[in-house]
Protein backbone atom coordinates (compact mmCIF):
# COMPACT_ATOMS: atom_id res chain seq x y z
CA UNK A 1 0.00 0.00 0.00
CA UNK A 2 1.96 3.63 -1.19
CA UNK A 3 0.89 7.04 0.40
CA UNK A 4 1.18 9.94 -1.63
CA UNK A 5 2.92 12.86 -0.32
CA UNK A 6 0.94 14.80 2.42
CA UNK A 7 -1.10 14.03 4.97
CA UNK A 8 -3.78 11.33 5.97
CA UNK A 9 -6.26 10.47 8.36
CA UNK A 10 -5.81 8.16 11.07
CA UNK A 11 -8.63 6.35 11.74
CA UNK A 12 -9.60 3.83 14.66
CA UNK A 13 -12.81 1.51 15.09
CA UNK A 14 -14.08 2.07 18.85
CA UNK A 15 -16.44 -0.36 20.55
CA UNK A 16 -18.44 0.91 23.42
CA UNK A 17 -21.25 -0.88 25.50
CA UNK A 18 -24.89 -0.44 25.43
CA UNK A 19 -25.41 0.00 29.55
CA UNK A 20 -29.22 1.17 29.18
CA UNK A 21 -32.24 0.15 27.71
CA UNK A 22 -35.58 -0.59 28.26
CA UNK A 23 -37.43 -4.17 27.40
CA UNK A 24 -39.35 -3.05 24.70
CA UNK A 25 -36.36 -1.21 22.79
CA UNK A 26 -34.62 -4.24 23.09
CA UNK A 27 -37.66 -6.32 21.89
CA UNK A 28 -37.62 -4.04 18.56
CA UNK A 29 -33.80 -3.77 18.04
CA UNK A 30 -33.74 -7.90 17.66
CA UNK A 31 -36.72 -7.84 15.74
CA UNK A 32 -35.43 -4.98 13.18
CA UNK A 33 -32.09 -6.86 13.35
CA UNK A 34 -33.58 -10.44 12.37
CA UNK A 35 -35.33 -8.45 9.43
CA UNK A 36 -32.33 -7.11 8.14
CA UNK A 37 -30.64 -10.66 8.15
CA UNK A 38 -33.12 -11.39 5.87
CA UNK A 39 -32.11 -8.41 3.50
CA UNK A 40 -28.27 -9.21 4.46
CA UNK A 41 -28.82 -12.53 3.04
CA UNK A 42 -30.96 -12.52 -0.18
CA UNK A 43 -28.32 -9.33 -0.83
CA UNK A 44 -25.46 -12.00 -0.71
CA UNK A 45 -26.96 -14.10 -2.90
CA UNK A 46 -27.79 -11.48 -5.48
CA UNK A 47 -24.81 -9.16 -5.51
CA UNK A 48 -22.35 -12.34 -4.40
CA UNK A 49 -22.21 -13.84 -7.87
CA UNK A 50 -19.52 -13.77 -10.32
CA UNK A 51 -22.46 -11.43 -12.80
CA UNK A 52 -21.88 -8.61 -10.26
CA UNK A 53 -18.21 -8.78 -10.58
CA UNK A 54 -17.16 -4.92 -9.79
CA UNK A 55 -20.29 -3.84 -9.25
CA UNK A 56 -20.22 -0.07 -7.80
CA UNK A 57 -21.97 -0.10 -4.24
CA UNK A 58 -23.59 2.84 -4.51
CA UNK A 59 -26.15 1.24 -7.37
CA UNK A 60 -26.91 -1.83 -5.04
CA UNK A 61 -29.77 -0.96 -3.90
CA UNK A 62 -31.77 -0.83 -6.71
CA UNK A 63 -30.63 -4.59 -7.71
CA UNK A 64 -31.89 -6.19 -4.85
CA UNK A 65 -35.13 -4.06 -4.43
CA UNK A 66 -36.27 -5.22 -7.78
CA UNK A 67 -37.13 -8.10 -5.98
CA UNK A 68 -37.35 -6.92 -2.66
CA UNK A 69 -38.85 -4.14 -1.01
CA UNK A 70 -39.20 -2.84 2.51
CA UNK A 71 -42.90 -2.74 2.84
CA UNK A 72 -42.94 -6.44 2.29
CA UNK A 73 -40.51 -6.65 6.00
CA UNK A 74 -42.11 -3.69 7.37
CA UNK A 75 -38.93 -2.49 7.51
CA UNK A 76 -37.95 1.48 6.87
CA UNK A 77 -36.55 2.13 3.40
CA UNK A 78 -33.35 4.04 4.61
CA UNK A 79 -32.48 1.11 7.55
CA UNK A 80 -32.60 -1.49 4.28
CA UNK A 81 -30.60 0.94 2.12
CA UNK A 82 -27.88 1.21 4.51
CA UNK A 83 -27.87 -2.75 4.96
CA UNK A 84 -27.46 -3.31 1.26
CA UNK A 85 -24.72 -1.11 1.26
CA UNK A 86 -23.04 -2.55 3.97
CA UNK A 87 -23.22 -5.70 1.79
CA UNK A 88 -21.98 -4.16 -1.54
CA UNK A 89 -18.61 -2.69 0.05
CA UNK A 90 -18.10 -6.47 2.04
CA UNK A 91 -18.42 -8.29 -1.43
CA UNK A 92 -16.20 -5.81 -2.96
CA UNK A 93 -13.77 -6.45 -0.66
CA UNK A 94 -14.13 -10.10 -1.42
CA UNK A 95 -13.54 -9.60 -4.39
CA UNK A 96 -10.22 -7.51 -3.96
CA UNK A 97 -9.05 -10.49 -1.97
CA UNK A 98 -10.03 -12.71 -4.88
CA UNK A 99 -7.77 -10.44 -7.28
CA UNK A 100 -4.78 -10.24 -4.96
CA UNK A 101 -4.93 -14.33 -5.32
CA UNK A 102 -5.45 -14.67 -8.72
CA UNK A 103 -2.37 -12.00 -9.27
CA UNK A 104 -0.19 -14.22 -7.05
CA UNK A 105 -1.08 -17.26 -9.59
CA UNK A 106 -0.22 -15.48 -12.88
CA UNK A 107 2.84 -14.66 -11.52
CA UNK A 108 4.20 -18.01 -10.79
CA UNK A 109 2.83 -19.11 -14.10
CA UNK A 110 4.08 -16.59 -15.98
CA UNK A 111 7.79 -15.34 -13.93
CA UNK A 112 10.23 -13.30 -15.68
CA UNK A 113 10.63 -9.89 -17.64
CA UNK A 114 9.18 -11.75 -20.73
CA UNK A 115 5.91 -12.16 -19.47
CA UNK A 116 5.49 -8.66 -18.06
CA UNK A 117 3.13 -7.59 -20.87
CA UNK A 118 0.96 -10.71 -20.66
CA UNK A 119 0.42 -10.19 -16.56
CA UNK A 120 -0.21 -6.54 -17.06
CA UNK A 121 -3.19 -7.69 -19.82
CA UNK A 122 -4.24 -10.30 -16.98
CA UNK A 123 -4.43 -7.77 -14.34
CA UNK A 124 -6.82 -5.27 -16.07
CA UNK A 125 -9.07 -8.06 -16.65
CA UNK A 126 -9.52 -8.88 -13.73
CA UNK A 127 -11.24 -5.19 -13.07
CA UNK A 128 -14.19 -5.95 -15.52
CA UNK A 129 -16.23 -9.01 -16.98
CA UNK A 130 -13.69 -8.92 -19.34
CA UNK A 131 -12.22 -12.20 -17.90
CA UNK A 132 -14.76 -14.58 -18.87
CA UNK A 133 -13.45 -14.96 -22.73
CA UNK A 134 -10.05 -15.57 -21.06
CA UNK A 135 -10.25 -19.43 -19.59
CA UNK A 136 -7.37 -19.23 -17.56
CA UNK A 137 -8.46 -16.21 -16.03
CA UNK A 138 -12.40 -17.76 -15.72
CA UNK A 139 -10.64 -20.47 -14.10
CA UNK A 140 -9.02 -19.03 -11.67
CA UNK A 141 -11.23 -16.46 -10.37
CA UNK A 142 -14.14 -19.93 -9.93
CA UNK A 143 -11.31 -21.65 -7.71
CA UNK A 144 -10.69 -18.90 -5.82
CA UNK A 145 -13.78 -17.09 -5.62
CA UNK A 146 -16.07 -18.16 -2.62
CA UNK A 147 -19.65 -17.12 -3.52
CA UNK A 148 -21.34 -15.07 -0.57
CA UNK A 149 -23.83 -16.27 1.75
CA UNK A 150 -24.83 -14.39 4.66
CA UNK A 151 -26.78 -15.63 8.07
CA UNK A 152 -25.74 -12.22 10.23
CA UNK A 153 -28.61 -11.42 11.93
CA UNK A 154 -27.18 -9.07 14.93
CA UNK A 155 -26.56 -6.05 13.71
CA UNK A 156 -27.82 -3.00 12.41
CA UNK A 157 -26.05 -0.26 10.22
CA UNK A 158 -27.12 3.82 10.85
CA UNK A 159 -25.81 6.65 9.21
CA UNK A 160 -25.94 10.07 10.37
CA UNK A 161 -29.29 10.77 9.78
CA UNK A 162 -30.42 8.00 11.41
CA UNK A 163 -29.63 8.95 14.70
CA UNK A 164 -29.11 11.59 17.44
CA UNK A 165 -26.27 11.72 20.20
CA UNK A 166 -26.92 13.34 23.32
CA UNK A 167 -24.38 13.77 26.11
CA UNK A 168 -25.80 12.45 29.81
CA UNK A 169 -22.78 12.94 32.25
CA UNK A 170 -18.83 12.76 31.36
CA UNK A 171 -18.62 9.14 30.10
CA UNK A 172 -22.42 8.79 29.07
CA UNK A 173 -24.54 9.31 26.13
CA UNK A 174 -28.12 8.46 25.00
CA UNK A 175 -28.72 7.52 21.63
CA UNK A 176 -31.90 7.46 19.92
CA UNK A 177 -32.01 5.34 17.21
CA UNK A 178 -34.48 5.09 14.00
CA UNK A 179 -37.25 2.17 14.93
CA UNK A 180 -40.00 0.44 12.94
CA UNK A 181 -42.28 2.98 13.09
CA UNK A 182 -41.83 6.73 11.63
CA UNK A 183 -40.79 9.46 14.18
CA UNK A 184 -41.27 6.94 16.99
CA UNK A 185 -37.14 6.53 17.90
CA UNK A 186 -35.04 3.85 20.56
CA UNK A 187 -33.31 4.90 23.50
CA UNK A 188 -30.46 3.56 24.66
CA UNK A 189 -27.61 4.67 26.79
CA UNK A 190 -24.44 4.07 26.28
CA UNK A 191 -20.65 4.47 27.45
CA UNK A 192 -18.32 6.18 25.81
CA UNK A 193 -15.78 8.36 26.57
CA UNK A 194 -16.40 10.49 22.99
CA UNK A 195 -19.68 12.04 21.33
CA UNK A 196 -20.72 9.46 18.84
CA UNK A 197 -20.71 10.51 15.46
CA UNK A 198 -21.09 9.33 11.43
CA UNK A 199 -21.54 5.67 10.41
CA UNK A 200 -22.80 3.60 13.73
CA UNK A 201 -23.02 -0.40 13.31
CA UNK A 202 -25.46 -1.62 16.86
CA UNK A 203 -24.59 -5.50 17.08
CA UNK A 204 -25.69 -8.12 20.00
CA UNK A 205 -22.93 -9.63 20.89
CA UNK A 206 -23.67 -12.94 21.97
CA UNK A 207 -21.13 -13.90 23.46
CA UNK A 208 -20.72 -11.62 25.62
CA UNK A 209 -24.50 -11.28 25.51
CA UNK A 210 -24.54 -7.34 25.21
CA UNK A 211 -25.67 -5.14 22.47
CA UNK A 212 -22.23 -2.84 21.43
CA UNK A 213 -21.74 0.05 19.20
CA UNK A 214 -18.73 0.02 17.07
CA UNK A 215 -18.24 3.22 15.22
CA UNK A 216 -15.18 5.23 13.16
CA UNK A 217 -13.20 7.53 15.24
CA UNK A 218 -10.87 9.90 13.94
CA UNK A 219 -7.63 11.04 15.55
CA UNK A 220 -6.34 13.72 13.21
CA UNK A 221 -3.99 13.61 10.72
CA UNK A 222 -0.45 12.79 9.88
CA UNK A 223 2.30 14.17 7.38
CA UNK A 224 3.53 11.61 4.95
CA UNK A 225 7.25 12.78 4.29
CA UNK A 226 8.74 12.23 0.91
CA UNK A 227 11.61 9.99 1.87
CA UNK A 228 11.36 7.50 4.46
CA UNK A 229 13.85 5.21 5.92
CA UNK A 230 13.93 1.88 4.95
CA UNK A 231 13.90 -1.21 7.48
CA UNK A 232 13.53 -4.95 6.94
CA UNK A 233 11.54 -6.91 10.21
CA UNK A 234 11.58 -10.48 10.54
CA UNK A 235 8.14 -11.69 11.85
CA UNK A 236 9.07 -14.26 14.52
CA UNK A 237 7.49 -16.77 16.86
CA UNK A 238 10.29 -16.32 20.16
CA UNK A 239 9.57 -12.41 19.56
CA UNK A 240 7.25 -10.59 17.57
CA UNK A 241 8.94 -8.99 15.20
CA UNK A 242 13.70 -8.43 15.10
CA UNK A 243 14.22 -5.22 12.86
CA UNK A 244 17.40 -4.78 10.49
CA UNK A 245 18.60 -2.33 12.95
CA UNK A 246 18.91 -5.23 15.83
CA UNK A 247 16.31 -4.61 17.34
CA UNK A 248 13.78 -7.02 18.96
CA UNK A 249 10.27 -6.00 19.89
CA UNK A 250 7.66 -8.14 21.67
CA UNK A 251 9.97 -10.45 22.91
CA UNK A 252 7.79 -12.16 25.79
CA UNK A 253 5.35 -13.17 22.58
CA UNK A 254 6.85 -16.60 22.15
CA UNK A 255 6.33 -17.23 26.17
CA UNK A 256 2.78 -16.49 26.64
CA UNK A 257 1.98 -18.18 23.06
CA UNK A 258 3.46 -21.41 24.20
CA UNK A 259 1.64 -20.91 27.48
CA UNK A 260 -1.56 -20.56 26.18
CA UNK A 261 -1.15 -23.39 23.84
CA UNK A 262 0.42 -25.53 26.21
CA UNK A 263 -2.62 -24.90 28.81
CA UNK A 264 -5.27 -25.50 26.38
CA UNK A 265 -3.94 -28.99 25.60
CA UNK A 266 -3.60 -29.97 29.35
CA UNK A 267 -7.35 -28.14 29.54
CA UNK A 268 -8.47 -30.54 26.58
CA UNK A 269 -6.89 -33.86 27.80
CA UNK A 270 -8.79 -33.76 31.06
CA UNK A 271 -11.90 -32.88 29.28
CA UNK A 272 -11.37 -36.01 27.06
CA UNK A 273 -11.65 -38.06 30.33
CA UNK A 274 -14.14 -36.57 31.36
CA UNK A 275 -16.43 -36.88 28.18
CA UNK A 276 -15.42 -40.30 28.22
CA UNK A 277 -16.48 -40.79 31.86
CA UNK A 278 -19.73 -38.97 30.85
CA UNK A 279 -20.45 -41.30 27.99
CA UNK A 280 -19.65 -44.53 30.24
CA UNK A 281 -22.47 -42.85 32.39
CA UNK A 282 -25.43 -41.92 30.14
CA UNK A 283 -27.10 -45.43 31.27
CA UNK A 284 -25.49 -46.19 34.35
CA UNK A 285 -26.52 -43.07 36.19
CA UNK A 286 -27.88 -40.29 34.05
CA UNK A 287 -27.99 -37.97 36.82
CA UNK A 288 -24.69 -37.88 37.29
CA UNK A 289 -23.88 -38.06 33.85
CA UNK A 290 -25.67 -35.02 33.48
CA UNK A 291 -23.98 -33.26 36.52
CA UNK A 292 -20.85 -33.69 34.65
CA UNK A 293 -22.34 -32.65 31.29
CA UNK A 294 -23.41 -29.38 33.07
CA UNK A 295 -20.92 -28.98 35.61
CA UNK A 296 -17.72 -29.62 33.91
CA UNK A 297 -17.81 -29.68 30.54
CA UNK A 298 -19.43 -26.21 29.87
CA UNK A 299 -17.13 -24.02 27.80
CA UNK A 300 -17.81 -20.52 29.32
CA UNK A 301 -15.23 -20.26 31.81
CA UNK A 302 -12.59 -21.89 29.30
CA UNK A 303 -14.35 -19.21 26.27
CA UNK A 304 -13.87 -16.80 28.67
CA UNK A 305 -10.35 -17.76 29.36
CA UNK A 306 -9.70 -17.91 25.77
CA UNK A 307 -10.48 -14.21 25.05
CA UNK A 308 -8.26 -13.35 27.54
CA UNK A 309 -5.21 -14.89 26.07
CA UNK A 310 -6.12 -13.78 22.76
CA UNK A 311 -6.16 -10.29 24.27
CA UNK A 312 -2.74 -10.67 26.15
CA UNK A 313 -1.00 -11.92 22.99
CA UNK A 314 -2.91 -8.71 20.65
CA UNK A 315 -1.58 -6.29 23.05
CA UNK A 316 1.99 -7.81 22.81
CA UNK A 317 1.60 -7.64 19.10
CA UNK A 318 0.46 -4.08 19.17
CA UNK A 319 2.81 -2.88 21.63
CA UNK A 320 5.65 -4.69 19.13
CA UNK A 321 4.30 -2.30 16.56
CA UNK A 322 4.30 0.57 17.96
CA UNK A 323 7.95 0.16 19.18
CA UNK A 324 9.17 -0.77 15.72
CA UNK A 325 7.41 2.66 14.56
CA UNK A 326 8.20 4.79 17.31
CA UNK A 327 6.19 7.62 16.17
CA UNK A 328 8.83 7.70 12.81
CA UNK A 329 7.55 7.26 9.65
CA UNK A 330 9.48 4.30 7.94
CA UNK A 331 9.95 2.20 4.49
CA UNK A 332 9.09 -1.24 6.05
CA UNK A 333 9.67 -4.54 3.79
CA UNK A 334 8.29 -7.26 5.61
CA UNK A 335 7.37 -11.18 4.98
CA UNK A 336 4.17 -12.15 3.02
CA UNK A 337 3.15 -14.81 4.96
CA UNK A 338 -0.29 -15.15 3.69
CA UNK A 339 0.68 -18.64 2.79
CA UNK A 340 0.41 -21.56 4.78
CA UNK A 341 3.39 -23.40 5.19
CA UNK A 342 3.30 -26.84 3.36
CA UNK A 343 5.06 -29.91 3.13
CA UNK A 344 7.12 -29.37 6.89
CA UNK A 345 6.83 -32.44 9.03
CA UNK A 346 6.96 -31.31 12.33
CA UNK A 347 6.05 -32.98 15.86
CA UNK A 348 2.37 -32.77 17.46
CA UNK A 349 3.65 -30.11 19.97
CA UNK A 350 5.71 -27.72 17.43
CA UNK A 351 2.47 -28.17 14.97
CA UNK A 352 -0.21 -27.06 17.87
CA UNK A 353 2.19 -24.12 18.79
CA UNK A 354 3.01 -22.92 14.87
CA UNK A 355 -1.02 -22.88 14.86
CA UNK A 356 -1.15 -20.26 17.50
CA UNK A 357 0.77 -18.35 16.29
CA UNK A 358 -0.95 -15.13 15.71
CA UNK A 359 0.57 -14.24 11.67
CA UNK A 360 -2.94 -12.01 10.90
CA UNK A 361 -2.72 -10.17 13.72
CA UNK A 362 0.83 -9.15 12.91
CA UNK A 363 0.23 -8.31 9.63
CA UNK A 364 -2.88 -5.98 10.50
CA UNK A 365 -1.19 -4.41 13.40
CA UNK A 366 1.60 -3.51 11.31
CA UNK A 367 -0.97 -1.54 8.53
CA UNK A 368 -2.56 -0.20 11.44
CA UNK A 369 0.60 1.44 12.50
CA UNK A 370 2.08 2.20 9.84
CA UNK A 371 -1.22 4.21 8.68
CA UNK A 372 -0.54 6.39 12.34
CA UNK A 373 2.86 7.47 11.21
CA UNK A 374 2.77 7.67 7.25
CA UNK A 375 4.59 4.63 6.87
CA UNK A 376 4.46 2.33 4.46
CA UNK A 377 4.64 -1.58 4.81
CA UNK A 378 6.25 -3.75 1.35
CA UNK A 379 5.94 -6.95 1.55
CA UNK A 380 8.30 -9.27 -0.01
CA UNK A 381 8.66 -13.38 -0.98
CA UNK A 382 10.07 -15.20 1.89
CA UNK A 383 11.71 -17.64 0.86
CA UNK A 384 15.45 -18.39 2.12
CA UNK A 385 15.52 -15.46 4.05
CA UNK A 386 16.64 -17.13 7.20
CA UNK A 387 19.47 -19.27 5.17
CA UNK A 388 21.01 -16.61 3.35
CA UNK A 389 23.81 -14.71 4.77
CA UNK A 390 23.45 -11.24 5.03
CA UNK A 391 26.90 -10.21 4.69
CA UNK A 392 27.40 -12.10 1.06
CA UNK A 393 23.97 -12.95 -0.07
CA UNK A 394 24.61 -15.85 -0.59
CA UNK A 395 23.63 -19.49 0.69
CA UNK A 396 26.58 -20.22 2.40
CA UNK A 397 26.24 -20.68 6.51
CA UNK A 398 23.81 -22.53 8.52
CA UNK A 399 21.07 -21.50 10.89
CA UNK A 400 20.68 -23.24 14.15
CA UNK A 401 17.96 -21.76 16.82
CA UNK A 402 18.74 -18.02 17.64
CA UNK A 403 22.26 -18.43 15.59
CA UNK A 404 23.36 -18.35 12.14
CA UNK A 405 26.74 -19.51 11.67
CA UNK A 406 28.65 -17.96 8.42
CA UNK A 407 31.04 -19.99 6.35
CA UNK A 408 33.84 -18.41 7.76
CA UNK A 409 33.27 -19.38 11.41
CA UNK A 410 31.73 -16.04 12.03
CA UNK A 411 28.63 -16.38 14.65
CA UNK A 412 25.54 -13.58 13.64
CA UNK A 413 22.17 -13.50 15.62
CA UNK A 414 19.73 -15.52 13.19
CA UNK A 415 16.72 -13.27 13.67
CA UNK A 416 18.89 -9.80 12.83
CA UNK A 417 20.34 -11.47 9.70
CA UNK A 418 17.14 -12.62 8.23
CA UNK A 419 15.73 -9.14 9.06
CA UNK A 420 18.71 -7.82 7.24
CA UNK A 421 18.57 -10.38 4.25
CA UNK A 422 14.48 -9.24 3.99
CA UNK A 423 15.65 -5.83 3.83
CA UNK A 424 17.27 -6.18 0.80
CA UNK A 425 14.75 -8.33 -0.80
CA UNK A 426 12.72 -4.96 -0.93
CA UNK A 427 14.99 -3.75 -3.66
CA UNK A 428 15.99 -6.85 -5.19
CA UNK A 429 15.41 -6.70 -9.26
CA UNK A 430 15.40 -10.46 -9.36
CA UNK A 431 13.46 -11.81 -6.78
CA UNK A 432 9.83 -10.76 -7.01
CA UNK A 433 6.90 -11.12 -4.29
CA UNK A 434 5.03 -13.52 -6.29
CA UNK A 435 7.78 -15.37 -7.78
CA UNK A 436 7.74 -19.64 -6.93
CA UNK A 437 10.25 -21.03 -4.39
CA UNK A 438 12.37 -23.26 -6.88
CA UNK A 439 13.04 -20.25 -9.06
CA UNK A 440 13.91 -18.21 -5.99
CA UNK A 441 16.26 -21.04 -5.17
CA UNK A 442 17.62 -21.38 -8.56
CA UNK A 443 18.82 -17.13 -8.29
CA UNK A 444 20.47 -17.95 -4.94
CA UNK A 445 22.11 -20.61 -6.50
CA UNK A 446 23.88 -18.99 -9.45
CA UNK A 447 24.82 -16.20 -6.85
CA UNK A 448 26.38 -18.49 -4.61
CA UNK A 449 28.35 -20.17 -7.26
CA UNK A 450 29.61 -16.76 -8.61
CA UNK A 451 30.86 -15.56 -4.74
CA UNK A 452 32.83 -19.45 -5.06
CA UNK A 453 33.92 -18.81 -8.17
CA UNK A 454 35.82 -15.64 -7.20
CA UNK A 455 37.23 -17.81 -4.54
CA UNK A 456 38.55 -20.26 -6.87
CA UNK A 457 35.63 -23.08 -5.46
CA UNK A 458 33.05 -24.48 -6.84
CA UNK A 459 29.65 -25.72 -5.06
CA UNK A 460 30.07 -29.04 -4.71
CA UNK A 461 33.47 -28.14 -2.93
CA UNK A 462 31.59 -25.52 -0.52
CA UNK A 463 29.02 -28.87 0.37
CA UNK A 464 32.07 -30.92 1.30
CA UNK A 465 33.49 -28.40 2.93
CA UNK A 466 29.76 -28.13 5.31
CA UNK A 467 29.28 -24.28 3.65
CA UNK A 468 26.06 -25.86 2.59
CA UNK A 469 23.59 -27.09 4.50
Amino acid sequence: MSLKVGATKRLSTQIVPVVGMSKSVEFELLQVMKKLGVVRAESYNKLGSINHWGLDWKKAIPEVKSFRTPNTLGLPAKLMDWTINDVAKAITASQAACTDAVVKKIYKRLPGKENQKARKEYATQLLTLAFLDNPLLHRLIRKEFQRGHSWVKNQIVYQQVGYKCRRLSRNTYQLELAGLRRGKRNRIIVRSNRKISGQIRLIHNQTLQRFEIHFLVDYGTVEVPANRRPVGIDKGYTEAFYDSDGQGHGLNLGKATTKKSDRICAKNRNRGKLWAIHRKLEKLDPVKSARILKNNLNRKTENKRYRQNQSELTAIIGAASKSLFNGESLLVFAEDLTQPILNKRQSKAMSRQLNSWMKGVMRDSLQKWANWTGSVVTEVQPSYTSQIDSVTGTLLGKRSGDSFTRFNGVVLQADHNAAKNILDRGTDQEITRYMAKTEVQAVLLRRTARFLEGMGLSLLDAIELGWIG
